[in-house]
């Protein structure tokens, strides 16, 4: 299914100098706290205020949100701020209730994402209302899930789309929080080039201290803007408040971001960049013969362990083999993850291989 450029003209015509900032808190806690955050949030490069009414949680007891009584609240920003509002949608009668309200743009959760029913029942929900919707990307790295829910508000006749990517859960991740697994992205990106596409840095990061980096590489990579999770007090937050920022701090990442250009017309740019990316096809040729080799062997081992009734899969040798790379990897300026990620598919396809050959 193709998305048309139609389905980025509500971002547009926003006409922004600046990547559009979707900022406020993870949840709306009180009317006080919704209007002070907003109030401060006015005066930043903040274009969309965001804030979370429903609040899904892994396990009960934690709060949820403060439900429907909080939607006035972000009426309230619209008419003193002159904010857009947008908050997350979990069901169809959350989006009767946001609608009612005059929520002017709607985010669909990662939880959300990866349930193909309850994503059919909100577009279902939002056919005839054409406003935009953002669609996060799933819990897990699944990206036909992903593109799979944007298809389903395209076919009912929602053309302004977006999707926020906020990274993957992982078991045990030491860095972020959830992985940003920034191909996913890139991927989705290729298959539907006029989408827009915004970071979540706050899910990513899990904390306040790496998000400008984190963000400046998504601005690097073309993204159109982001959302961060903005609180007055961040500290005191009744959810997520590790990886919130005050409003002051948000106008000093958004200061901070260095907005690169897409290309260079310059001719000493473009023979340099010609010359990198022909050195580039010449590795990624050789990478693919090497890999080529080791699967070939990978086959004559599986052979030899089948003859003599040996297990194909050897879990201590994999473990030594992945702890060298990792330190070779570092030698490289490579880092544990990327080594990790790389091996993990190296090794995966050699099993493969070698049950083919056995």
């Amino acid at each position: 299914m193709e998305i048309k450029k139609e389905n980025r003209q509500w971002l547009d015509a926003m006409n922004l100098a600046h990547p559009i900032v979707i900022a406020g808190p993870c949840s709306a806690e009180t009317e006080e706290q919704v209007l002070k955050t907003a109030h401060e949030l006015k005066n930043t490069d903040t274009n969309v205020f965001r804030a979370g009414i429903w609040k899904p949680r892994t396990r009960p007891g934690g709060f949820e949100g403060v439900g429907a009584i909080g939607l006035p609240w972000l009426q309230k920003v619209k008419e003193e701020t002159g904010m857009l509002v947008t908050t997350e949608v979990g069901n169809a009668n959350h989006v009767e209730l946001a609608l009612k309200h005059g929520i002017d743009i709607l985010w669909i959760g990662a939880r959300t994402t990866v349930n193909p029913f309850v994503v059919q029942e909100i577009a279902d929900a939002l056919k005839g209302v054409d406003i935009p919707v953002l669609v996060k990307n799933p819990v897990n790295p699944d990206l036909p899930l992903w593109l799979g829910a944007v298809e389903r508000f395209q076919t009912a006749g929602i053309s302004q789309l977006g999707v926020i990517h906020r990274g993957f859960s992982t078991y045990n991740s030491m860095f972020y929080r959830n992985k940003p697994k920034w191909h996913l992205a890139i991927e989705l990106k290729k298959e539907f080039p006029d989408l827009p596409l915004i970071l979540d840095p706050s899910h990513i990061c899990g904390r306040r201290d790496i998000i400008l980096d984190v963000s400046q590489t998504a601005l690097d990579l073309n993204y159109d803007g982001f959302m961060i999770e903005t609180h007055i007090d961040p500290d005191k937050a009744w959810s997520d408040a590790k990886q919130q920022v005050t409003p002051a701090d948000l106008q000093k990442i958004t200061e901070n971001l260095k907005i690169r250009q897409k290309s260079s017309s310059k001719e000493e740019f473009q023979l340099k960049l010609a010359m990198h990316r022909k050195e580039l096809d010449l590795i990624d040729s050789t990478i693919i013969d090497v890999l080529g080799d080791r699967m070939g062997i990978a086959k004559e081992i599986g052979k030899l362990k089948h003859k003599e009734n040996v297990a194909i899969l050897q879990s201590g040798r994999w473990s030594d083999i992945i702890a060298k790379m990792v330190e070779d990897g570092k030698e490289k300026g490579l880092s544990k993850d990327f080594v990790e990620e790389i091996f993990r598919a190296i090794h995966v396809e050699s099993i493969h291989v070698q049950h083919q050959n056995k």
